[in-house]
């Protein structure tokens, strides 16, 4: 009898060590052990001083702060942080870093080379970003003079799982420049600006899940010959993908399909004073 007791014990607490096991393997499952909505949104956003940046990151800041779960990292175009960007940065309440890296010789003054240190930087510091060792989390380069619906944060870039791809509003010289879309699988780029590309993306237009940053060490070079000087498409190749791996978000409908980000820029404005009166403005 004493047998039987111990071998029903023992089964017993087998069974209950396999239900722990499978509910934690299904929560694994889902998307490394997260919740969609725990996933890590990191945005790198690269930044110069102009008399607009301060309305322009003030807009972005006002935008970012109402996503939850995100990481910030602002690089600035010098040899020093800037004391009211860093003031925006902390009355939003993120998480965020923010540094200063010159643009190095040789590279184009287009935040190819703040984007480069940023990506360094999350691969040297990714526990610290999250705040946790599973990783998991999406990266996004979101400059500080475009427009962004909340939708895209939510609803786009959180739920990527390799790389995902939307329209982009003004993009290109275009309209819209957007992925074509196939039986859910992208074909090809409705884009007019050098659309040979392999990715005819703009920055705005995609997100990469940092598992695959995280997996190569690929950056943004001095030059991008097969982008013919747009960056994107060589990021993306040196990530190691191919046209098979993308996410296409947005597409579902066939008509009146929304816009959820635009390649503004705000205009230079004609000033006839330049006194600022003791208020911080930029030159």
């Amino acid at each position: 009898m004493k047998k039987y007791q111990t071998l029903g014990i023992r089964v017993f607490f087998l069974a209950m060590f396999l239900f722990i096991v499978s509910k934690i393997v299904a929560e694994l499952e889902q998307v490394g052990g997260f919740e969609v909505e725990d996933r890590t949104i990191i945005v790198i956003t690269p930044t110069y001083r102009r008399i607009n940046r301060m309305p322009d990151i003030t807009r972005l800041s006002n935008t970012l702060s109402h996503v939850k779960n995100l990481h910030w990292i602002v690089i600035e175009d010098g040899v020093s942080t800037v004391p009211a960007v860093r003031a925006v940065l902390e009355r939003t309440g993120l998480s965020y870093t923010y540094m200063a890296h010159k643009t190095a010789q040789g590279y184009p003054a287009k935040g190819w080379y703040q984007r480069t240190m940023a990506l360094k930087f999350i691969r040297e510091n990714t526990s610290r970003i999250l705040n946790t060792d599973l990783r998991e989390g999406v990266v996004y380069f979101a400059d500080d003079d475009n427009s962004y619906d909340l939708r895209l944060f939510n609803d786009f870039i959180r739920n990527v799982r390799k790389l995902g791809v939307w329209a982009v509003g003004f993009a290109g010289g275009a309209a819209v420049e957007a992925p074509k879309v196939v039986d859910k699988k992208v074909t090809s780029f409705d884009a007019l600006w050098v659309s040979k590309r392999l990715f005819a993306v703009d920055m705005a237009g995609f997100a990469v899940n940092l598992k695959w940053i995280l997996r190569t060490n690929a950056v943004f070079g001095k030059t991008c010959n097969r982008g013919d000087g747009a960056p994107e498409t060589c990021l993306l190749e040196d990530l190691g993908f191919d046209l098979e791996d993308i996410e296409p978000f947005g597409y579902e409908k066939q008509n009146n399909r929304e816009i959820l980000v635009w390649h503004t820029r705000t205009s230079y404005p004609k000033l006839q004073g330049t006194d600022t009166f003791g208020y911080f403005v930029e030159n």
